[in-house]
């Protein structure tokens, strides 16, 4: 399927890093062939999936940006981390901080993870990518790399300001970088469903944004079984598979499976009558 999926918003703590490690473990439970890209410096994804010391990893992102930029030709395999639940991971670090500033003055500067993905895109179904929180040059490569782009909106305020800009820039990396991004919906996550404070933000996100945007129809519960998972390296299914949580992200895997599906077969189409 090819898909390169973003999961981002310019605000931290909604959910992001725990979105992408168990859609990238619920896509491989599916059978597909999934690579996380841990495209934040304080490395919460590759920590979340067991490489606690990711300032001892010899090969990370940050590596493999240098090396697009260098037009080094090294394998763009080298370094790739294989989790026990059978996902991929090219991790991150703190090195990936000074990349900022060498993207900058770069040629072609919002292409070079794009660049690198190429590379890697044939071997996988699905390429998730973990964008810090923050809308810098790194994050801009993401977008340009991207598909589809996955916002995970915390239930506990309404995110009009932050999803404005985040919005704002997905359309201009549509019109000048990436034609073909989409914005792959809304994720609602924390939901705690007794507090009147979680239904009055749902009901205000659908209002707020459901003639614009799509709103995933699961959201994500707020659970201790998710935290307590991610600090022993795990995905929620590892971990607790019967729990609300791990059955809110499986619905939502197949959900992205459903769409790739859709999307193969309108490209499908396209090429035939191209024919």
């Amino acid at each position: 399927m090819n898909q390169v999926i973003c999961i981002s918003n310019s605000k931290g703590g909604v959910g992001k890093t725990t979105t992408a490690l168990n859609l990238s473990a619920g896509l491989t439970m599916l059978g597909a062939k999934v690579l996380a890209i841990d495209a934040d410096p304080q490395a919460d994804l590759t920590a979340h999936m067991g490489w606690q010391r990711s300032d001892e990893l010899e090969i990370t992102l940050n590596n493999k940006l240098h090396d697009v930029l260098m037009e080094n030709g090294e394998d763009p395999l080298k370094g790739i981390l294989h989790h026990s639940e059978g996902i991929d991971l090219l991790p991150s670090n703190l090195e990936l901080s000074s990349m900022e500033m060498n993207l900058i003055n770069a040629m072609s500067r919002e292409t070079v993870l794009r660049r690198y993905i190429n590379d890697v895109r044939d071997m996988y179904d699905f390429i998730v990518i973990d964008c810090q929180p923050s809308l810098g040059m790194v994050s801009l490569n993401a977008l340009t790399a991207a598909d589809s782009v996955i916002i995970p909106v915390q239930a506990q305020y309404l995110p009009a300001k932050g999803m404005t800009d985040l919005l704002k820039t997905i359309l201009k990396v549509s019109r000048h970088l990436n034609p073909s991004i989409s914005i792959g919906g809304i994720l609602i996550t924390l939901v705690d469903n007794r507090t009147n404070l979680a239904k009055s933000t749902i009901d205000a996100i659908h209002s707020t944004f459901g003639d614009q945007l799509r709103i995933f129809p699961n959201t994500i519960p707020i659970a201790v079984k998710v935290a307590e998972a991610s600090a022993k390296g795990k995905s929620i299914f590892a971990y607790d598979a019967s729990c609300p949580a791990a059955l809110a992200y499986m619905s939502l895997a197949e959900e992205v499976i459903r769409d790739a599906e859709r999307e193969q077969k309108r490209h499908q189409t396209r090429s035939s009558f191209v024919r």
